[in-house]
């Protein structure tokens, strides 16, 4: 046999020989794949996810307990404040000497460009005001009537204590489970209570209290205090800036503390007015339009 030709057939055998083990090689594959497919473990339709932790729920959880360690570490505060308040097309803006030591005393020197413009101390029930341009010493009951006419705040003196403080008020039940947790931006917002009976919420924002609202059974919201301006006082964090909305009263009232000192030593007699020598004494009466009656 001629070489040429016995190497051309010998080329045939390997070439067919190479087909033959690659379609094997490529039967095997496919065998085995579909080996694989067929043993794969189905599913249970039945099959429950495990549930992820709510998160917002337990971060709520923290940010309530740490609201309450400082309600219980903040006793009292003092303070000079820019006040700035407005109802309708009334616009007011004073500085003010603000005084507030838990549950509810509350001491406010009303300044004007001459010196002290009104003097108020509310000390639990007991409301005193002294007006030193017309000499004239008033006492009262000390409500949401009277807090609001001379404070700007309609609110009782232990709950406007906690509003300016920045405290949750009494009424907000801190070591009970929020009803509801949601977000409204960056702020964290807890709910208590329910529509049938009003609603207390609390709002967090960067591990501070920076919302606190107040809402009706009837839907409406009774005040809403938003707090800023945090900074680190003697390890209490206290806002700078307080910012009221009484919805009801129509009014919106802001107080800007300027050198806040907390925990300080304040005696109670710093809640205590008596009247100057030849003052008018009055007394505060809302029974019949605000007006003042003379006690002499």
């Amino acid at each position: 046999m001629p070489p040429a030709r016995a190497t051309e057939r010998a080329r045939r055998r390997t070439t067919v020989s190479i087909a033959a083990a690659v379609s094997t090689l490529a039967l095997v594959m496919i065998g085995t794949s579909a080996c694989v497919v067929i043993h794969t473990p189905a599913v249970p339709d039945n099959a429950t996810p495990i549930a992820a932790p709510d998160e917002a729920r337990l971060q709520a959880e923290k940010m309530i307990a740490a609201l309450a360690e400082r309600d219980r570490r903040l006793a009292c505060v003092q303070s000079p404040a820019v006040m700035e308040y407005t109802a309708g097309d009334q616009h007011v803006k004073a500085k003010e000497d603000i005084t507030a030591k838990r549950p509810g005393n509350l001491r406010v020197e009303a300044m004007s460009p001459f010196g002290v413009a009104l003097l108020l101390a509310a000390q639990g029930n007991d409301l005193a005001i002294f007006e030193p341009g017309q000499n004239r010493f008033m006492r009262g009951q000390a409500n949401a009537d009277t807090l609001y006419k001379y404070v700007r705040i309609p609110m009782a003196p232990t709950d406007a204590v906690g509003l300016l403080m920045g405290l949750a008020p009494p009424a907000f039940a801190l070591g009970s489970s929020a009803n509801t947790v949601s977000n409204d931006g960056a702020m964290l917002v807890t709910t208590f209570g329910d529509a049938a009976s009003g609603t207390h919420a609390l709002g967090f924002s960067d591990g501070n209290l920076a919302m606190v609202r107040d809402t009706g059974a009837d839907g409406r919201i009774n005040y809403e205090v938003r707090y800023s301006d945090y900074r680190d006082i003697g390890g209490v964090m206290f806002p700078y800036v307080v910012d009221a909305s009484f919805p009801a009263a129509g009014s919106h009232v802001t107080f800007h503390y300027l050198r806040p000192i907390v925990n300080g030593v304040i005696p109670d007699s710093t809640f205590v007015l008596t009247p100057a020598p030849g003052a008018t004494l009055m007394n505060l009466s809302f029974d019949d339009g605000g007006a003042f009656s003379n006690e002499s």
